[in-house]
């Protein structure tokens, strides 16, 4: 079957859905399904925008409202993760996933589904070395600290995934699996964008979570986005064993979705023709979830995973196959999602507007559900059952942290250096741009442009690749246009050539204080974001 897979949305969904309707018009090529790296903006209202983690000037409305309120429909099968530029409040209603609107699924904190016997998984989010081992703790309304940690990832969420035994197809992250670049066309990737240098030299760029998730699970595909830079790899897993067959991995990152970026992409996967159209919960992935239901935390403490170190009693949740046949059993062999869509929340009015709505903690009805069906722990219930008690140490109430792992005893060491060069201190994610400082009023929001006045550009087919069916990706630094040659390779089809060029960077030397590490990474967020502003 053919999957597109689109990098950073930002709630551009009638530019998205035009460009595949425009991709069937003129070359009879029609995906079955549309996978989406984050950033995707499911923004419903004024106050969602509220919850948005960006300037002021990066808030506005786009298209999104327009299938939450029914008025247009997603005319593929959509299926997305979370990235640092979201409506949080409302992804935070589905943290195991679910329909945000009529055929557009959310994944979740992570999550694996099935889709015509193709198993799909993706976790959301970015990673953040402070806030990696505390539990889902954020609820809005949110303040300058937890509407960013709120899209941190987890180790609970990447313990759960490395529960996994049987093979993944296609795995999404938002944020790059670090060291992915070494694998690729490194020195291609740092002629278009020189500000990652440092970054990649000092092997920082990325995240060292996705890169554990990407090593233990061995995918088929890998699809990131956040870094607005097309870049290919090939990755080839060592075997743990002489009777394990050798895996390879097939990464691609995609750009934003903007006119004239390459934001598209078209590939052929393999699936079973026996499949129906609708898209299923995994059993495996249900099992884990009943597994690792005792390990949910929703408080700012922070926990270590089990491991196997002499402190757990135990350590390994991976499910048997007798506890995959428990979850068909349950579901008497139906794994088909149910569509049961819900609104939570007013939709926005263009001739009524709302500045002044704030966000609510909201239950969302297909989580009840869900967790009603597999016995799992509701999170959202859990902080406002805290809030209520005045128990809760989250968002809602300060308090000093403890450190404790899973088994309440002494901090153990993070598994990864929570120093992360530099970075946990601040945060390159957020669009950090010059003229828009850290301390700026969250309350803020605009809806121009309206989306009825959206801004002219049209269709342009610079927006879509088709995939090669073989991405052989030299090592590192083998030839200066190998992700160019990549594209021409196998059949690869490239539509119309880019029309823009890249900006040419001035790079930003440290000052007498040591701060090189902070301005170059405003350098970065100004390098990748300033484009956003020339192309509108």
């Amino acid at each position: 079957m053919k999957v597109a897979v689109a990098g950073c949305c930002h709630g551009a969904l009638d530019k998205m859905y035009e460009t595949l309707e425009l991709l069937q018009r003129r070359h009879n090529v029609r995906p079955d399904l549309l996978l989406c790296c984050g950033d995707f903006q499911a923004v419903r209202n004024e106050a969602d925008l509220r919850c948005m983690a960006v300037p002021a000037k990066y808030r506005h409305m786009q298209t999104f409202y327009r299938y939450y309120s029914g008025e247009k429909k997603a005319p593929v099968l959509t299926v997305f993760i979370g990235g640092n530029h979201e409506a949080s409040n409302h992804l935070q209603e589905l943290p195991y996933g679910g329909w945000v609107a009529p055929d557009i699924y959310y994944l979740g904190y992570a999550g694996v589904v099935r889709f015509r016997g193709v198993r799909i998984g993706g976790i959301s989010g970015i990673f953040k070395s402070h806030d990696y081992r505390k539990g889902h703790f954020e609820c809005p309304p949110y303040n300058q600290q937890t509407i960013r940690s709120a899209y941190h990832v987890r180790n609970i969420e990447v313990f759960k995934l490395k529960q996994l035994k049987r093979p993944i197809d296609i795995f999404m992250s938002h944020d790059w699996p670090r060291s992915i670049y070494h694998y690729g066309n490194k020195k291609q990737l740092l002629k278009m964008k020189s500000f990652f240098r440092q970054e990649v030299e000092s092997n920082t760029l990325g995240s060292p979570a996705a890169s554990e998730l990407l090593q233990h699970l061995k995918p088929t595909y890998w699809f990131s986005a956040h870094l607005h830079v097309k870049f290919a790899a090939f990755m080839q897993h060592e075997t743990n064993s002489k009777e394990e067959l050798p895996k390879a991995t097939k990464f691609l990152a995609l750009d934003k979705c903007l006119p004239h970026r390459d934001f598209l992409q078209i590939i052929d996967v393999e699936h079973d023709p026996n499949a129906g159209d609708s898209l299923e919960y995994d059993a495996e992935w249900i099992a884990v979830l009943k597994a690792t239901n005792s390990l949910v935390n929703v408080t700012q403490s922070s926990w270590n995973m089990p491991e196997k170190n002499g402190l757990h009693a135990k350590w390994d949740y991976s499910v048997t196959e007798e506890a995959i046949k428990e979850v068909l059993e349950e579901l008497n062999h139906d794994l088909k999602i149910p569509c049961n869509f819900t609104l939570t929340a007013a939709c926005y009015d263009p001739s009524k507007p709302q500045k002044n709505m704030e966000p609510v903690h909201t239950i969302n009805p297909q989580t009840t559900e869900f967790c009603a069906q597999f016995g799992l722990t509701d999170i959202n219930s859990r902080i406002q059952q805290a809030k209520e008690e005045g128990s809760g140490r989250g968002e809602c109430e300060d308090g000093e942290e403890e450190e404790m792992d899973s088994t309440g005893s002494a901090e153990e060491p993070s598994e990864y250096n929570t120093d992360n060069s530099g970075l946990s201190s601040f945060n390159p994610d957020e669009i950090m741009l010059d003229e828009e400082g850290g301390d700026e009023d969250l309350s803020t929001c605009s809806v121009d442009p309206s989306p009825d006045h959206p801004p002219e550009f049209s269709t342009s087919f610079s927006d879509i690749r088709i995939m090669p069916d073989s991405m052989a990706v030299s090592s590192d630094d083998a030839m200066d246009s190998n992700n160019e040659e990549l594209e021409k390779s196998g059949g690869s089809k490239q539509v119309e050539e880019k029309s823009s060029t890249e900006r040419s960077l001035k790079r930003i030397g440290g000052d007498e204080n040591g701060n090189s590490s902070v301005k170059k990474i405003k350098r970065r967020n100004q390098a990748i974001y300033a484009a956003e502003d020339e192309d509108k």
